[in-house]
């Protein structure tokens, strides 16, 4: 008899210990009565008939997160895989939806955004697949919304996080880019190299230009030494002419002086004699007293006029043999 006592009381322990369960945060629990829906549990200690109530299953309400891989086709036809995340959630209010109408949430999702991906990726080019994978994102996110909706699912977000076209592919879109920058480059290489050969011009156009302007102020400075030089000699008796040779004759010595005073010089001046500055003192002076004999001999000759056509012309050159012809009166 007391073997029995212990038996029923220790069956009876059990079954109040089976009557209270717990659920967790974030956690809804669907409990049946004989294999039917009777109530949703949220979180906190619960009681159910035991024997009679059942736990039918959890759901977690928590933000999930399914990545889906795909591979499709651009309008270019160029192959590409795409990674999809979407996050979900069960919304609280329609756990019995998310429970009974849909047992394997995954795979639905997963199928309607193959569907989606595979309808809007073809239409584009595949440059434009990475321009427009926002675009491609809210697609999958609208078409998911009013899908799931119905199963008690909530769409939170939907994010392509990846783009990998085949590897040929980004091969040659990476000397693509590659050639570009090479090209931007030598375009400013070669921009770079035109403004410092502007510069250089003008730097070396202005510098030409202060150095004309230099070897011009020298020669006027030294005309107008010569000129000085000529006044002071006229004033002794010592004619232009005479002054002028004497002038040469004395650069001739200046420009010797000067070449001796570089021991490195390899200039040879010729010629360059003992008597040279005599004979070129004379030669000068005998070149003068000729220029002046032939200038007397021009001024009295007389002026011939030829006849070309209707019109006359004045002819003062003296080596013209012809005989002139006096003008009608």
């Amino acid at each position: 008899m007391p073997t029995i006592f212990f038996i029923f009381l220790f069956l009876g322990i059990i079954i109040l210990f089976s009557s209270f369960f717990t659920v967790k945060q974030q956690t809804a629990v669907v409990v049946e009565r004989f294999g039917k829906f009777l109530s949703i549990r949220n979180s906190g200690l619960q009681l159910k008939l035991p024997i009679i109530d059942r736990i039918a299953g959890r759901v977690n309400l928590r933000i999930q997160q399914l990545d889906v891989i795909i591979e499709t086709q651009t309008k270019d036809n160029v192959f590409v895989k795409m990674k999809v995340s979407v996050q979900f959630k069960v919304i609280p209010e329609h756990v019995y939806e998310a429970f009974y109408k849909l047992e394997y949430p995954h795979d639905q999702i997963t199928a309607y955004v193959f569907d989606v991906v595979r309808a809007e990726v073809p239409k584009l080019i595949l440059d434009d697949v990475f321009l427009r994978k926002d675009d491609i994102a809210i697609a999958v996110k609208r078409e998911l919304n009013e899908a799931m909706t119905t199963y008690g699912y909530d769409i939170i977000n939907t994010l392509v996080t990846d783009i990998d076209p085949d590897i040929q592919v980004k091969n040659a879109m990476n000397r693509i880019n590659a050639a570009e920058r090479e090209k931007t480059a030598a375009m400013f290489e070669s921009d770079a190299q035109r403004i410092r050969i502007v510069a250089k011009a003008k730097a070396e156009a202005e510098s030409k230009k202060l150095q004309g302007q230099g070897i011009a102020d020298q020669r006027r400075e030294i005309a107008k030494g010569l000129v000085e030089s000529v006044a002071v000699l006229n004033e002794v008796g010592i004619n232009s002419q005479e002054a002028s040779a004497l002038i040469v004759i004395t650069q001739h010595y200046d420009t010797l002086q000067a070449i001796g005073a570089d021991t490195n010089s390899n200039l040879i001046l010729l010629p360059n004699s003992p008597q040279a500055a005599s004979d070129m003192l004379n030669s000068m002076v005998t070149s003068f007293t000729a220029s002046n004999i032939i200038g007397e001999e021009m001024k009295r000759q007389p002026r011939k006029v030829k006849k070309t056509g209707n019109h006359t012309s004045l002819d003062y050159n003296p080596s013209d043999t012809s005989s002139p012809e006096e003008p009608a009166k």
